[in-house]
C-alpha cells in the first residue's frame, strides 16, 4: 500500500502524547494513501476517496504505530463498504437497466438512453451524456456513494437526453428524483471536502474508544 475517499468512514480513537510521523509505502498493494495530520482533531479518525486515491485524517499526536494501525483498518473499512456497494450496483449492464428504470419512473420513460457505463477518468464530473449518440458515463467514484446518490446523477443524465442546456426544463425533470436535493448536498459536501483537504461526511456509527 503505497501512502501519499463512498463517502468516507470515521472512527473515534484516544490521542496518544507522541510526535508525528510519516506514512511508510508498503509494497504489494496499489492502493495510493494519503495521510493527513491534523492538531485540531483529538479523537476521530476519517477516511474517503478523492481523485483516485484514500485520504485518511488522523490527529497530529498519533504514534507511528498507531497510524499504521488505523491506516490499515480504515482503508479495510473503505474496500468492504466499496465492494459491498459495487455488487449492489452491478457492471454496465445493470447500470443500464437501472437507469432505463428511472427513466419510466420519473421521466415518463422519455429518456431512452443507448448505453450508460462505468468509467474511470472521469475525476472532476461525476457524469456525462452525449445526447448524439444517446450514451451515458458514470464516474467510478460514484460506486462508493450511497445509491441515492448514484441514481441522482443517472437521472441528471438522463435528462439531458430530453434537454441539453442546463435551463429551467432541465432542473424541473431532474426535481421530479424525489432525492435529488439531498443527492446534490451530499455531492457538494464531497466536492468541498476535496477542495478543503478536509471533512466528516457520511461518518459511520462505528466509534472506539
Amino acid at each position: 500500500m503505497r501512502r501519499r475517499h463512498a463517502g468516507p468512514v470515521s472512527y473515534g480513537s484516544p490521542v496518544p502524547a507522541t510526535p508525528p510521523a510519516a506514512a511508510v509505502p508498503e509494497p504489494g498493494d496499489d492502493d495510493v494513501v494519503e495521510v493527513r495530520r491534523s492538531p485540531r482533531r483529538r479523537r476521530t479518525v476519517t477516511a474517503y476517496r478523492e481523485l483516485g486515491r484514500t485520504v485518511v485524517l488522523i490527529p497530529a499526536a498519533f504514534s507511528p504505530a498507531e497510524e499504521q494501525r488505523w491506516v490499515a483498518q480504515m482503508v479495510a473499512k473503505l474496500r468492504t463498504r466499496e465492494e459491498r456497494r459495487k455488487r449492489s450496483l452491478g457492471g454496465d449492464t445493470e447500470l443500464l437497466a437501472r437507469a432505463r428504470a428511472l427513466s419510466a419512473a420519473h421521466l415518463d420513460g422519455l429518456a431512452e438512453p443507448a448505453s450508460v457505463r462505468w468509467v474511470e477518468n472521469q475525476h472532476r464530473r461525476w457524469g456525462s451524456c452525449t445526447p448524439a449518440d444517446r450514451t451515458i458515463r458514470l464516474s467510478g467514484r460514484l460506486r462508493s456513494m450511497p445509491e441515492y446518490v448514484v441514481d441522482y446523477v443517472l437521472v441528471h443524465e438522463l435528462v439531458h437526453l430530453l434537454e441539453p442546456s442546463h435551463d429551467e426544463r432541465f432542473w424541473s425533470l431532474v426535481a421530479r428524483y424525489p432525492r435529488a436535493e439531498r443527492a446534490r448536498g451530499f455531492l457538494e459536501g464531497v466536492e468541498l471536502a476535496a477542495t478543503a483537504g478536509a471533512a466528516n461526511l457520511e461518518p459511520t456509527a462505528d466509534v472506539v474508544d
